[in-house]
């Protein structure tokens, strides 16, 4: 089994920077500001042949209350689900009552826990370890997370009772750790053996992470009724039915205006890539709070974006027949542009009509990838030219031959042909009415792209 190893410690220790230093990347929020992690976050990380899962927590401060208690829970959940805990306090801050209390938490549990002093810049390493050396948990050991100082003391401490991968270089191969000083590097979001990538999208507090929570069956993120809530974006692996998905909890889109911590605007950040790197994305709509220019705003991100989408209208069971009428109206005026995406009425908090999303967000990723034959293609493009024709422009009348598969998510169809700049709008929304009919795509934008063939005698004539 890969071990599991849980950052944990009071707010501002430093466990995020440690996170993304362990993990090559900058998925945890970092910045001079407490709290700033809520939600438990999960990462993969390797060193000197072992691989291991990471969890970033919350920070504790034993005085919690509100958002903060629930914040508490998700760190203590982490602690149980770890077969190591690295317990960060901040050198320059010393000993702490709150330090005190999670050290005795952690005897209690009798967990494999190790107290890394983190920030010991111009810090005297042996006064740090005397320092903490009262919590009854070993010597302390001396680390600078932000400049990558003994991380390879702290990584060897923590794993050496665990065995080597499977496919460990042999000895005397050079391999890839965490060396001093290193700065963090990006890579990828969850691969495609994390299944079908689902990010939750919306504005705040319209029930994304109680929608999250209900769909896993457990309460994996933190749910309070306060806008914000959420502030990065979480990737949550898990299996449905023996198929692989991948939750993606994002922080609400605020419209601009109104984004004033430095904070809140990294959240939206995290949150378009979350969209990125989603193969579906689903749309939540507030019932009791319509349809509003925001969400279309946010609609306008997901349709650039590309990705498939399914909408589902949250809190159907708090409004009457009157406000579902207005609703209905809102979302064909004011999201006519997704007339793709399949509709759907749920309440997040009684788990009503979780079933067909599921059946939706399914349909939406066969469409997203669906393959298409050039022959097909071809020949149902020559059908609808045969039923209509492109309208003729001054002289011109495009002129389409054929048609092949250019991408998937979103299928792109290419068409080839003369004159086909002089193609209109319309014209081209009846072609992808023709494509999306036959293939059953549902659930995803499409692309059209027109390629006109060169005429090799223009240049002659002018000449």
């Amino acid at each position: 089994m890969v071990p599991v190893i849980a950052l944990v410690g009071r707010p501002n220790v430093g466990k995020s920077t440690m996170f993304n230093r362990l993990t090559r990347t900058r998925d945890a929020i970092v910045g001079d500001l407490s709290g700033l992690t809520r939600d438990r976050q999960y990462g993969e990380a390797k060193w000197q042949g072992r691989s291991y899962i990471l969890i970033d927590t919350g920070g504790i401060s034993g005085d919690e209350h509100g958002m903060d208690e629930k914040m508490a829970e998700q760190s203590l959940l982490a602690i149980e689900e770890a077969d190591v805990v690295l317990f960060l306090v901040d050198a320059r801050a010393g000993y702490t009552a709150a330090d005190q209390m999670i050290g005795e938490h952690l005897r209690k549990r009798n967990k494999r826990s190790y107290v890394v002093a983190n920030k010991i810049d111009n810090i005297d390493e042996n006064l740090a370890r005397a320092e903490f050396s009262p919590m009854g948990l070993g010597d302390a050991i001396p680390v600078a997370g932000a400049h990558g100082r003994g991380i390879s003391q702290m990584l060897e401490i923590a794993l050496r009772e665990f065995p080597r991968d499977e496919d460990e270089p042999e000895e005397g191969v050079e391999v890839e750790e965490v060396a001093e000083g290193q700065e963090a590097k990006r890579i990828p979001g969850p691969s495609e053996k994390d299944g079908i990538k689902i990010a939750i999208i919306g504005r705040p507090n319209v029930g994304k992470s109680t929608l999250v929570n209900r769909m896993l069956g457990e309460d994996r993120v933190i749910v309070y009724d306060e806008p914000g809530t959420t502030r990065d974006s979480i990737y949550i692996p898990f299996e449905r039915n023996e198929e692989k998905y991948t939750l993606i909890d994002t922080a609400g889109v605020r419209k601009r205006g109104k984004i004033h911590e430095e904070v809140e605007k990294f959240s939206v950040v995290k949150t378009l890539q979350a969209i990125e790197s989603a193969n579906v994305v689903l749309l939540l709509l507030d019932a009791t709070q319509g349809v509003t220019d925001q969400d279309a705003h946010i609609a306008g991100y997901i349709l650039e974006s590309g990705r498939a989408v399914v909408i589902a209208i949250n809190k159907w069971d708090a409004v009457d027949s009157y406000q579902r009428e207005q609703l209905h109206r809102q979302i064909e005026t004011r999201l006519p542009f997704l007339k793709f995406a399949a509709l759907h009425f749920i309440s997040a908090i009684r788990r009503q009509g979780l079933g067909p999303v599921w059946q939706a967000i399914a349909q939406a990723h066969k469409s997203a990838t669906r393959k298409m034959s050039t022959p097909v293609l071809t020949r149902l493009l020559l059908e609808a030219v045969q039923f209509q024709s492109p309208q003729r422009s001054g002289m011109f009348r495009p002129k389409l031959r054929y048609a092949h598969q250019g991408g998937m998510n979103p299928p792109v169809i290419v068409i080839h042909g003369n004159s086909l700049e002089h193609v209109t709008d319309a014209y081209k929304r009846f072609l992808e009415g023709r494509f999306r009919k036959e293939f059953d795509l549902v659930g995803t934008p499409m692309r059209i792209e027109f390629k006109t063939s060169h005429n090799p005698y223009a240049d002659k004539e002018k000449d």
